[in-house]
């Protein structure tokens, strides 16, 4: 049985955020579940074309996410949303409306550290940003505002991904999201 919900991973960039999710959404659809990743960076090519990475832009963006999450969600599809979102209330916002909606979400915070993350590098952002060509790296010269209180932290730079998705299962398996 699918019961929809949203799992939001916040997260620096090169956090893991993505890998975690794209795992997870493997080990759902393997068992038959309906499964979708909302991407960031695929969010902001077909979905937030145009915006930029002001804090009002961020903020719309997290929201068209976030809606785009509930509406599937609330129709039986797990959702991953691998997505910075890098301000609190933003992400409150999302979650305050899930809640309005009765639709189950969780916010996982991928809290790999910033010296971590500069090594992974993976799309070449911080190589970047330290060598003049970017401004507003989130977590570096821009705010990254950490979940105070997340229903669960990931330390994906002490641990594999199969632990990571496995810690995530459990959680969603405690909070009846998914079901046998």
């Amino acid at each position: 049985m699918s019961v929809g919900a949203t799992v939001w991973l916040t997260g620096l960039p090169s956090a893991g955020k993505t890998t975690i999710a794209r795992a997870l959404a493997a080990r759902l659809r393997d068992e038959g579940r309906r499964v979708e990743v909302l991407d960031g960076d695929e969010i902001r090519e077909f979905l937030s074309a145009g915006l930029g990475f002001s804090r009002e832009d961020r903020d719309v963006n997290v929201r068209r996410i976030g809606f785009v999450a509930q509406l599937l969600a609330s129709h039986g599809v797990t959702v991953l949303v691998p997505v910075i979102a890098p301000y609190a209330d933003a992400r409150e916002e999302v979650r305050g409306r899930h809640q309005a909606q009765g639709t189950g979400y969780v916010e996982v915070h991928v809290a790999t550290p910033v010296d971590v993350c500069s090594a992974r590098d993976v799309k070449g952002l911080y190589a970047r940003q330290a060598a003049g060509e970017l401004a507003g790296l989130t977590g570096v010269d821009d705010p990254y505002e950490v979940p105070a209180d997340p229903d669960l932290r990931i330390a994906a730079h002490e641990q594999g991904v199969g632990e990571s998705v496995a810690a995530l299962y459990a959680l969603l398996g405690e909070k009846g999201l998914v079901r046998p």
